[in-house]
């Protein structure tokens, strides 16, 4: 298939058609395609100015009438077509009205999502797969050569400024296969499916979903739930992102009408070519996209140790919370299982200007404010801090390692929540960031804060800390205890004020604060807390309350400022 064109993104397949001309462009299925689905948009909405010149032409042919004006504008001007066929004086006449409907178009097709993807082998009219880089560059410089041609011939000169936009695809995927799964394997019907050997994206990436927030938690299936549609699976719709999900190996078969949530992923955990894990089995398994009616399910697979998570194809789970969150739970459920402390909260590697350094856990649930606290603290300190390093933002896990307990990351990058950070933050992030639903409420941006290496190095527990959010006063915005069973009583209950981040709203709780693989484990789970705080206590580990007070009407931004004051006055002595 050249294309996939959905409701609000177009996947190109570079591999079978390539534009290399302007004329190519125009005279490809896929504008076709997009340009027909404009002009039913125009009816639509009823944009009288613009339909004015559209209603020249017959309705049956209007489609292909536009699309021959706009060849024969790559190569003559207005007035030479006008002696040359008669038949487009009329919108000839209105240039200004097709001036607009050429831009209103643009605008148009720049609202779509749009990918390319490259296989390893290509058709003669295709792209060499050592070319990916040059291809998108190419295209996107020919699109816009495409778009410039036909505005300047109506404009009447060239235009006095020139934009650069990225006109082309916003990210681009080289393809090959990874068929690790051995024959007669109950997983052999992802075979087929098409595995990621390299990414590009063309930043600022922005994405929009169905949904803005994320709902519930994982139950556990009772038996391995690709039973359900493994039958009738697409493989040619699907593709697998590689990844490492802390230390554990995770493929990620998501369907292309999740591209944005696939690409996304990238900026969270760290991505594996294909060419690396050849033939090898993964530790997670997750199918984003499923063709099933039903909720999410996770499945430990016993016989072939694999934790296996699946998501139905449905608007419900359009969002990126849902790719996120599963991969997490089938991690967190796989340390437990080795007899590891899955953390729901940030970690983060300080170097003071003296030279020492401190390793500051703060745990807590979705909105509590972990990540609000650690950007006001750096903020705070200033030239105090010669560097700060995130080793986890949502998701980490405490391993007794040579007998010291050690902080692990799970993740490379941020899932952040615009509306709690601090203005401008999100533009000095523009260059890396993948921007989500940014004009609505939980808009989110996703962004690498470390590499693997240095979220996998283990680091030393100096100071743990509960993100309280929901108390409006307190005597310290820092207080610790002094015995361990107050301080797990806390941890374990997992108290927040819910900010509307998932469908929670009010006070909740929260199993230790995580409800991805310790709610569903908690029996499990109440051991290893056991285990590792006494040993905390035993190294002489502070352990504490953190007050953002990040639920607090009218304390948003003032509360995590103020805690990461007193944080910094702590590390200071």
């Amino acid at each position: 298939m050249e294309y996939a064109l959905g409701k609000r993104q177009v996947v190109m397949n570079f591999s079978l058609k390539f534009c290399k001309t302007e004329n190519e462009v125009l005279s490809s299925e896929c504008f076709s395609d997009v340009w027909g689905r404009y002009v039913k948009h125009l009816y639509k909405t009823e944009n009288q100015n613009l339909l004015r010149v559209l209603k020249i032409f017959p309705k049956s042919k209007v489609e292909v009438k536009t699309i021959s004006l706009f060849k024969l504008l790559l190569s003559f001007s207005v007035e030479e077509i006008a002696s040359i066929d008669p038949f487009y004086n009329q919108a000839l006449e209105m240039s200004d009205v097709l001036y607009d409907l050429v831009q209103n178009f643009y605008d148009y097709w720049r609202k779509f999502e749009r990918y390319s993807v490259i296989y390893s082998k290509v058709s003669k009219d295709g792209v060499e797969s050592s070319s990916f880089i040059e291809a998108q560059n190419e295209f996107n410089d020919v699109v816009l050569k495409t778009y410039r041609t036909i505005c300047e011939k109506l404009y009447g000169h060239s235009f006095p400024i020139y934009r650069q936009l990225p006109a082309g695809v916003n990210a681009s995927l080289l393809i090959s296969k990874n068929e690790w799964m051995p024959k007669g394997s109950k997983y052999s019907f992802l075979a087929k499916c098409e595995a990621i050997e390299q990414i590009l994206i063309r930043p600022p990436f922005i994405s929009y979903s169905e949904k803005n927030k994320r709902t519930g938690t994982y139950p556990e299936a009772k038996e391995n739930p690709i039973n359900w549609f493994k039958d009738h699976f697409k493989a040619s719709e699907y593709y697998c992102y590689q990844a490492k999900v802390g230390s554990a190996l995770a493929y990620v078969y998501f369907h292309r009408d999740y591209l944005a949530h696939g690409v996304t992923i990238c900026n969270l955990f760290e991505f594996v070519p294909v060419s690396d894990v050849k033939n090898q089995k993964p530790d997670l398994l997750y199918i984003y996209g499923a063709d099933y009616d039903d909720e999410s399910y996770f499945y430990y697979d016993e016989e072939d140790d694999i934790y296996v998570g699946v998501a139905p194809h449905n608007s419900s789970i359009d969002y990126f919370g849902y790719m996120k969150k599963m991969l997490l739970t089938l991690y967190n459920v796989k340390m437990i299982g080795e007899g590891n402390l899955p953390i729901h909260g940030a970690c983060v590697h300080i170097t003071m200007k003296n030279g020492t350094t401190k390793n500051i856990v703060i745990i807590g649930d979705s909105g509590a404010g972990k990540s609000e606290s650690l950007e006001a603290l750096a903020s705070v300190a200033g030239d105090d801090i010669s560097s700060q390093l995130t080793i986890f933002d949502d998701m980490g896990t405490f391993k007794l390692d040579k007998g010291q307990i050690k902080a692990f990351g799970t993740e490379i990058g941020a899932f952040v929540r615009l509306d709690d950070m601090t203005s401008g933050y999100a533009y000095k992030e523009m260059d890396r960031a993948i921007f989500m639903n940014p004009d609505k409420t939980n808009s989110r941006l996703v962004i690498p804060v470390a590499t693997y290496q240095q979220i996998m190095k283990g680091y030393k527990i100096d100071m743990l800390l509960y993100a309280n959010n929901y108390d409006e006063e307190c005597d310290e915005e820092v207080e610790f205890y002094d015995n361990v069973e107050d301080a797990k009583k806390i941890f374990i209950r997992g108290a927040r004020r819910a900010k509307g981040t998932t469908q929670e709203m009010g006070m909740t709780e929260s199993f230790f604060a995580n409800p991805f693989g310790p709610v569903q484990k908690e029996a499990e789970t109440r051991k290893i807390i056991d285990n590792m705080f006494s040993e905390l206590f035993n190294e002489g580990v502070p352990i504490g309350v953190l007050h953002t007070r990040l639920a607090v009407p009218g304390m948003e931004h003032n509360g995590p400022a103020l805690a990461a004051k007193k944080l910094f006055e702590i590390l200071g002595k």
